[in-house]
């Protein structure tokens, strides 16, 4: 049991803003973290080794998750970490649109490309896809973005890898809530209990977001659960129970706007989200358990198991029935997609620090196995209402994954990291509509090993320098083999995308300054792009490109002065072309642009925060450079900087917290594209961010001592 602080340096929650939700925990778990040994060799327990990883890395915590705003996204943080490109698209029914390095940017809903983990549980399913909604910012002690070639020891779709860490509640009991109001009937309210009952640490809160939309058609309602127990077995062992539920009923979805209907109202939803009445239902459901034990010899295991289910039911912008194209019959599939899904698998890791070759080395290993299970079924939309059954099938998908890391510390100086994950990952469909006499069951096998190696060198107590190189691979998501460019049937044909990625890296750690640089280049083969829409149907179909690279620059700059002043800037510059592309209408588009990718992305603040006044304020600076929405680089999104505030006041009255908080985004009332939709089906690839808003909330927060 964790033993309760001194009085006078007992960890208290700061109110208003997510930093209520993060602080407490930090002091509370610093011994215990949720961590499997990959990520322990990684970095994710040692902040003061940080330095010496081979790799990019960055930390938020404390005020950093999503410092006085809605505290509902988790791209509120994001974009102050360089290389990560994480956009609001203003639409639920989509969720966030996230990319590292460009990886990932392609997606029009939901995230591919990068890896989500919260405690160690993948919130990314086997196939790739992700579903950001589902972290829990209100009780995340800190977030980890980790970008580069060690990140392809994480297994398929790991172009990036985004985790998220979960802190013990606070000793003595505690109760908090926090609300919040903007335009639009924008409103998030939480509440949130914790403390320590004898061996057992309890975290659990509820939240709901309410909000009529800044589009019209745009409405969304949406509910969180989260629980977490930790009990502290005996001195080396521990046993962590996580529970999350999301429920999000019928989300409108405005959809995407063509050029002309942006600039006739900006604020429009086009007449096909009416006519047909797009929405999507959610409910998601997950437990995980994650148990640790330290064995008489030092080794540490760790076994962690998690299973859910996922429903789903969304209505899009076509009927989905049978059609004539040059009078041959293409079957439809349906403008109604019901999802029934059901997840699981688990990971048994092992850890050791020991010497080898009379060298020191930290050595890590491990077997995971993930399964995802879902019942497919499209129907008839008539316009708006479910028709008539268009496709009926099971599909499922099996990764069986090995890996093995080890760090050597190979003297003072210098050390290595290495290591190789072998994963096996296998997509098989059961076609169970057979009326329309086709049976479009099918089968794929992707094997791939990845090995990675980095080596660090410490130039100076405060500096040190790095390099790495890694392969990584990323399969097509089910929803990308979901509909074949003609015809019924998935597109088993996709090949999954191969990437070698090289980095060199600097990093400076003084008091006052922390300084990142990180110069990189990924060469793809088989990038997987959005196909053309043959039947006209708005459906996305998918296929390969032949050959893409990236190569950027990224740089973070965290300099505290005197008087509470602090200023933060992140930069990157990222170029992103097709080496050789030739699209399925024989168009040769070698040397193109990267959709979805801007060449400069840049965050800056300039906060100051005066010791011993509960005061806080804050500039923010958002810079994106021009994206071209399409493949051919025939349209694109202007780059835009715009301009937020934000301010909080913390006033304690004997147990009792309370902090108002205020926020305003888009000072200037600029008018920008915050998200693209590549190659969007009908040209509709834009989707606006809002004019000037603001935010007002308060949270109280009571401490039973």
């Amino acid at each position: 049991m964790s033993e309760p602080l001194p009085m006078h340096k007992l960890p208290t929650l700061v109110l208003g803003g997510l930093t209520l939700a993060v602080l407490t925990p930090n002091l509370l778990a610093q011994e215990r973290q949720l961590s499997l040994p990959a990520q322990v060799v990684l970095g994710s327990e040692r902040g003061n080794e940080e330095v010496r990883l081979p790799l990019a890395r960055d930390t938020l915590a404390g005020d950093q998750i999503s410092p006085q705003s809605l505290g509902a996204n988790i791209s509120e943080s994001l974009q102050r970490v360089p290389g990560i490109v994480a956009l609001n698209r203003q639409n639920y029914a989509q969720d966030l649109q996230i990319s590292s390095r460009g990886f990932g940017a392609r997606a029009a809903f939901g995230v591919r490309g990068v890896r989500l983990v919260q405690d160690g549980i993948p919130l990314t399913m086997p196939d790739g896809q992700g579903q950001p909604a589902l972290f829990d910012l209100d009780s995340l002690q800190r977030i980890e973005v980790l970008r580069g070639p060690l990140t392809t020891l994480y297994g398929n779709a790991s172009g990036g890898i985004i985790q998220g860490f979960t802190g013990e509640a606070p000793f003595y009991p505690t109760l908090d809530t926090r609300t919040a109001f903007g335009p639009d009937g924008l409103r998030r309210s939480r509440l949130r209990y914790g403390g320590q009952h004898g061996d057992l640490n309890v975290s659990a809160n509820v939240s709901r977001l309410e909000t009529d939309g800044y589009r019209d058609h745009s409405d969304t309602r949406r509910d969180l659960a989260n629980l977490r127990l930790g009990w502290d077995i005996d001195d080396a062992s521990s046993l962590t129970l996580l529970v999350n539920m999301l429920d999000q009923p019928d989300t409108e979805d405005p959809l995407g706007l063509t050029a002309d209907a942006l600039r006739e109202d900006r604020r429009q939803a086009v007449p096909g989200a009416y006519r047909f009445n797009t929405r999507k239902s959610v409910t998601h459901n997950q437990a995980g358990l994650n148990y640790q034990r330290r064995l008489s010899n030092d080794d540490e295991i760790t076994v962690m198991i998690y299973g859910g289910e996922r429903d789903v039911q969304q209505y899009l912008a076509f009927p989905g029935d049978d059609s004539i194209r040059n009078g041959v019959l293409q079957p439809g599939s349906g403008g109604v997609i019901e999802l029934d899904r059901r997840f699981g698998g688990g990971e048994l890791g092992w850890q050791r620090d020991t010497e080898l070759f009379g060298l020191p080395v930290e050595l890590a290993a491990g077997l995971t196995y993930d399964y995802q299970g879902e019942g497919r079924k499209g129907f008839v939309n008539n316009t708006g209402v479910k028709g008539a059954l268009k496709r009926d099938e099971f599909n499922r998908v099996d990764g069986q994954e090995a890996y093995l890391i080890s760090t050597w510390q190979l003297d003072p100086r210098w050390s290595l990291t290495a290591g190789v994950r072998h994963s096996r990952i296998e997509f098989d469909s059961d076609d169970d509509f057979l009326f329309d006499g086709q049976n479009d069951s099918g089968s794929v096998r992707y094997n791939q090993t990845n090995p990675a190696l980095g080596v660090s060198y410490q130039w100076t107590e405060s500096v040190s320098l790095y390099a790495a190189l890694g392969q990584g691979f990323e399969t097509p998501t089910f929803q990308e083999l979901a509909y074949l460019p003609e015809g019924s049937g998935l597109n088993f044909g996709l090949e999954p995308s191969l990437s070698r990625n090289a980095e060199i890296g600097l990093k400076l750690r003084r008091e006052n300054t922390q300084v990142n640089v990180a110069l990189f280049e990924s060469r793809v083969k088989d990038e997987i792009v959005t196909g053309p829409d043959q039947l006209d149907t708005g459906r996305l179909t998918y296929a390969n490109a032949g050959r893409s690279t990236r190569r950027g620059l990224e740089l973070s700059i965290d300099q505290q002065f005197a008087h509470g002043v602090g200023a933060y800037l992140a930069y990157s510059y990222l170029d992103g072309t097709f080496d050789r592309y030739r699209n399925s209408d024989g168009e040769d588009l070698s040397g193109r642009q990267l959709p979805g990718v801007p060449e400069h992305s840049l965050f800056a603040e300039l906060s100051w925060q005066p010791p011993g006044t509960g005061f806080t304020t804050a500039l923010e600076a958002q810079s994106l450079s021009q994206r071209y929405a399409t493949d051919d680089n025939s349209a694109q999104a202007a780059g835009y900087a715009a301009f937020n505030w934000r301010a909080s006041y913390r006033h304690e009255i004997g147990q009792l917290a309370l902090e108002p908080f205020a926020r305003i985004d888009n000072l200037g009332d600029k008018e920008y594209i915050g998200s693209l939709i590549i190659n969007g089906a009908g040209n509709r690839f834009y989707e606006p961010a809002p004019d000037r808003q603001w935010l007002v909330g308060l949270g109280l927060q009571y401490q039973w001592r």
